[in-house]
């Protein structure tokens, strides 16, 4: 089965895209940071090197230090899918992303994104 394309692209040239969506609304950057680091389990600085290092979305979810078990808790519809329905493994740990930056642009609280 031939992969994705976007499964190539570097987390570093979406990046600026999430935090503009949340910056726009009112949100901030640390916000972005902060619901990237509670889904993979990294930590601020291993973010910054990811970034910085232009590691691509399959790497970058490869080597989470930890992928959040409440991750399962994310559902609802990302592009038309419902994240829950998504079989392919990396493509829903990508919508998973997609769908808690879109929760912070529509204004709900940190609490809720993160699942607490």
């Amino acid at each position: 089965m031939k992969k994705h394309r976007v499964y190539s692209i570097a987390v570093a040239s979406v990046y600026p895209h999430y935090v503009a969506k949340a910056e726009k609304k009112g949100r901030t950057k640390g916000e972005v940071d902060e619901i990237i680091r509670w889904l993979t389990g990294h930590t601020q600085e291993g973010l910054d090197t990811e970034l910085e290092k232009r590691t691509s979305f399959e790497d970058f979810f490869a080597h989470a230090p930890r992928l959040n078990p409440s991750r399962s808790l994310i559902t609802g519809v990302v592009c038309g899918i419902r994240v829950e329905d998504i079989e392919e493994p990396l493509m829903k740990e990508l919508r998973y992303l997609d769908k808690l930056i879109d929760e912070l642009a529509k204004g709900k609280a940190m609490e809720k994104i993160l699942r607490k």
